[in-house]
């Protein structure tokens, strides 16, 4: 006999041998027992959760002639006759390969009948989202009011894909995928019955690439029982299935959050030289930042991760090392560039700069952080990484200048009589006073002659642009008189806080107290016959000069290519090109 792959070996028989899905287990039990088993029900799941073998251990359950429900006996003629595959009432129909209307036409015509042998007719369709619209509006009258001896068994991997109308008419039951533990368990029992001892981190490899499917797990199994014999490690598990080992996508995690670039890439060349495949190892760095998030941020992350014992505990040690701002930051990051990596014609040099990027991550501004700092401006508020002055200050010299000495001095009473011309003076009537700190008071600039110097120690470009925008200044009565042409050159400086600042600046530059006023244009109102294109003109001007446009397009190195105004705005200017049209013709 030829060999039995373990997938058709270890498929179960009954209830009691169906790895995970016990909710789905326990309900079909009751509903035999209770004689509540639906004329049709449909399975669907991931591939290898038992879909299939769910509705074939019900056919068996529905005609077991000895057993006692709700376990089928699998001794009796019909449940040997359902595990061979050659019952007469039982028809298994591939719903990819028999998805047309003729097929289910000739099928309605065959369940007319009677059964032959057993006590039902049991009608399997796998992949049954593959039949054709025609197929299925032909099968609905049929599955709604279907004869009595007559049980429909649904099975799909794509349940979105059935038409609502069957599904209504159906009893639905969602297959999960098997959870680590049960299929760990489940693969050290058929190793144990095969004989071959497997090393825990090895049936750990197995588990991971199966991804929740029994069937695939095994698969991976019968694969490396050939290759390794009667003993299975961990290196020959990576060597078969193109994987590496738990701990070198840890290490590589690890050394990203470090900004250690260099063991990143180190970790990357063994990924690469061990044959495992870039597209599984970009998913399971991601699936592992994933789960270190949600170590960060759940108060029982074993409820929501899947995970052995001994690689959640390293989960949840990483995460307490870092703050969540940047294991969000990193994931995302990663995320971000790893999907374009597994499309990449040279995934490795896009891993490569996927890396690179994550390591620099902590040098990149946010945007929030660089909107924050203009509302600072605009409010007004010193930046912490400005703390320099708006303008250089001059530094005030202090000098230490010594005084003349001063003449002897007299007492009243009696007068002393003069010293003879060869006689040295007293050294008790020479009194040197200390040397007198004296501080030069800064000359009074004049406002037309040291205007530039004034804009060049201005330290804010924003500023010092509108106030160069300015005509030449005048000073009359303590007023510094600023004239603009246009009255939104001069709309950033009269901020009331940006106001306030240029007083003070000017003030302390000039050496004078000063009062800045404004001298504008007045502004067109839009009844008057000109008014309307000047209007338009001067908001566009106005949106332009505007301090947070300027700031902005500051900040981001950008420049203003379009501006856009309201429709009434467009009439005016419209209106007023008209006209002026219609003057130079006449």
């Amino acid at each position: 006999m030829s060999y039995l792959v373990l997938a058709r070996k270890s498929r179960p028989q009954n209830f009691a041998q169906v790895v995970g899905q016990q909710h789905i287990v326990r309900t079909l039990r009751n509903a035999l027992l209770r004689s509540r088993v639906p004329h049709a029900l449909i399975f669907s799941g991931v591939r290898g959760t038992g879909k299939t073998t769910l509705a074939r251990i019900m056919a068996k359950a529905l005609n077991c002639e000895s057993g006692q429900p709700p376990e089928p006996c699998c001794q009796c003629r019909s449940c040997k006759e359902i595990a061979a595959g050659n019952s007469v009432d039982l028809h298994e129909i591939d719903g990819a390969s028999n998805r047309g209307i003729q097929e289910i036409r000739e099928l309605k015509e065959n369940i007319r009948f009677m059964p032959v042998m057993s006590r039902f007719k049991i009608i399997i369709i796998d992949e049954v989202h593959m039949l054709t619209t025609e197929a299925f509006n032909a099968l609905l009258k049929t599955l709604e009011e279907p004869p009595s001896h007559v049980y429909f068994m649904f099975a799909t991997t794509e349940l979105h894909k059935v038409p609502v109308t069957i599904l209504s008419r159906c009893q639905r039951y969602e297959l999960k995928r098997v959870a680590s533990s049960e299929l760990a368990a489940h693969f050290a029992r058929l190793a144990d019955s095969e004989g071959i001892t497997m090393e825990p981190a090895a049936l750990n490899m197995v588990v991971r690439a199966s991804g929740g499917s029994v069937r695939d797990g095994l698969s991976l199994l019968d694969q490396l029982f050939s290759y390794c014999g009667e003993q299975v490690s961990a290196q020959d598990a990576a060597e078969v299935l193109g994987m590496v080992g738990g701990e070198v996508i840890a290490g590589t995690a690890q050394a990203l959050l470090a900004g250690d670039l260099a063991a990143a890439l180190d970790r990357l060349e063994t990924v690469t030289s061990s044959g495992m495949d870039i597209k599984r190892f970009i998913n399971e760095l991601l699936a592992w930042f994933r789960n270190l998030v949600v170590c960060k941020i759940s108060k029982e992350p074993a409820q929501l991760l899947d995970l052995p014992a001994d690689e959640l505990a390293v989960l949840q040690e990483t995460a307490a090392a870092h703050s969540p701002q940047s294991l969000f930051l990193l994931f995302n990051l990663l995320m971000d560039s790893l999907e374009k990596a597994a499309w990449s014609s040279r995934p490795r040099f896009a891993v490569e700069m996927a890396f690179i990027r994550a390591v620099q991550a902590e040098d990149i501004v946010p945007v929030t952080e660089l909107l924050g700092r203009l509302d600072s401006i605009l409010a007004g508020t010193p930046l912490p990484q400005a703390a320099a002055p708006l303008y250089e200050k001059k530094k005030t010299v202090i000098a230490e200048v010594k005084p003349p000495e001063p003449a002897p001095l007299r007492t009243a009473e009696p007068p002393p009589s003069p010293p003879m011309p060869d006689e040295p003076p007293h050294p008790a009537d020479e009194q040197e006073p200390p040397p007198v700190r004296q501080e030069r008071i800064p000359e009074k600039r004049d406002i037309r002659k040291d205007w530039p110097e004034f804009i060049k120690a201005v330290k804010k470009p924003w500023i010092a642009s509108a106030l160069e925008r300015a005509a030449s200044p005048e000073l009359e009565n303590g007023k510094l008189i600023l004239t603009y042409h246009d009255s939104a050159d001069c709309s950033t400086l009269k901020i009331k806080e940006q106001l306030a600042e240029l007083t003070a600046l000017a003030a302390d530059f000039f050496q004078e107290s000063l009062r800045i006023v404004f001298n504008e244009p007045s502004v067109c109102t839009v009844e008057g016959k000109n008014s309307g294109a000047d209007a338009v003109r001067m908001e566009r001007q106005s949106l332009a000069n505007d301090p947070v446009v300027l700031m902005a397009a500051e900040i981001f190195n950008g420049q203003v290519r379009d501006i856009r105004i309201g429709p009434q705005f467009r009439k005016l200017l419209s209106a007023e090109q008209e006209t002026a049209g219609g003057e130079d013709e006449a």
